[in-house]
């Protein structure tokens, strides 16, 4: 079933030369058939280098953040099927067929391989607060489609990459991913698999307080575009509250001798209830605007081939990749002595 289907490995890589080599040997051995491109990432180590000798097709984003490299790993290649995976070694590459097969069993958009074990890995005990933390906002806000919105191995359909924007720069990436699935109800289905842990000498990534707040930032934008009766609702609520707490002793005082003797507060409070009636009629406006993008999107989405056939390749694609990995692999030789 596999070997008739064109599977793209993508790899975001930053600095992970200690594990990309094992990496991209791993997938080559579950996946002979596809083709496996390392993204460097402005990487200061010999990352790019190791990805080409192991037979990787190597290219490079400038822009820093995971966010950008998606967007340009999704825009620049073709394939029925897509798997992107970290190129710390924490996702084993034996799990990658598993997960191709579900997402065609179930006849699914994205798969996500849920992380068992997360916690093991040494210093993540912050980062699995924020998991917990934030994937029951997730489920508050969005919906119970996910139970890991940052799993960052996943598999999708070619549906899903060309009708996905990618707007976000750094880690919230994953975030806009499961929001994208959830506003166009796609089909979806989760894997749960081992974690791993990193090897000696390599490092997270990700700060707790910093990539933390712009996830919680990404939530935010998020709700306002999908959700924006919800979102300007809580904040009219908000405006409203403020506005009875301010009101409340003037309108006691007015009731019991017919005088207005704050009228500065008075005026403030009725600015406040103002603002807050004006929030939800925005809320109603941009709730509708939000449902017309959506259908928007989703019929683009319903315009795309969810798996091409293989005359609609052609032969090129392949040919081309390959002479590109060894002009890079070059490139990437004559460059690799500026990082030592």
């Amino acid at each position: 079933m596999l070997a008739d289907l064109d599977i793209a490995v993508l790899l975001p890589c930053y600095n992970e030369e200690k594990t990309i080599l094992d990496v991209v040997r791993g997938f080559r051995q579950a996946l002979p058939r596809a083709r496996i491109y390392v993204y460097d990432n402005n990487s200061r180590d010999d990352t790019a280098l190791k990805a080409a000798l192991a037979g990787a097709i190597v290219r490079t984003e400038r822009r820093q953040g995971k966010g950008h490299v998606v967007r340009r790993m999704f825009a620049d290649i073709d394939a029925d099927i897509y798997i992107m995976a970290d190129g710390d070694g924490t996702y084993s590459p034996e799990d990658a067929p598993q997960l191709v097969l579900s997402l065609l069993t179930e006849r699914a958009d994205m798969v996500v391989g849920t992380r068992r074990g997360v916690t093991a890995d040494a210093g993540r005990q912050g980062h699995a607060f924020g998991n917990r933390l934030f994937n029951r906002l997730y489920r508050t806000v969005f919906g119970a489609d996910f139970t890991d919105i940052f799993s960052g191995y996943r598999v999708f359909s070619r549906r899903f990459v060309k009708s996905f924007p990618a707007l976000s720069g750094g880690f919230e990436i994953e975030t806009e991913m499961s929001v994208h699935a959830s506003r166009l109800k796609l089909p979806v289905c989760e894997l749960a698999l081992d974690y791993g842990r990193r090897p000696e000498g390599s490092t997270s990534k990700l700060s707790t307080f910093r990539d933390g707040g712009k996830i919680l930032w990404m939530f935010a934008l998020l709700m306002k575009e999908t959700r924006p009766f919800a979102f300007f609702g809580v904040v009219g609520l908000a405006f409203m509250l403020a506005s009875l707490v301010l009101m409340e002793p003037v309108l006691v005082e007015y009731f019991r001798t017919g005088l207005v003797p704050r009228l500065p507060t008075w005026v403030l409070s009725v600015t406040l209830m103002l603002i807050a009636f004006l929030m939800g009629t925005v809320g109603l406006i941009l709730d509708s605007l939000a449902r017309s993008r959506a259908e928007q999107l989703r019929i683009h989405y319903l315009s795309l081939p969810q798996v091409r056939s293989p005359a609609s390749r052609g032969g090129s694609s392949s040919e081309e990749d390959a002479s590109l990995s060894g002009g890079e692999t070059l490139s990437l030789a004559a460059r690799s002595g500026g990082h030592r």
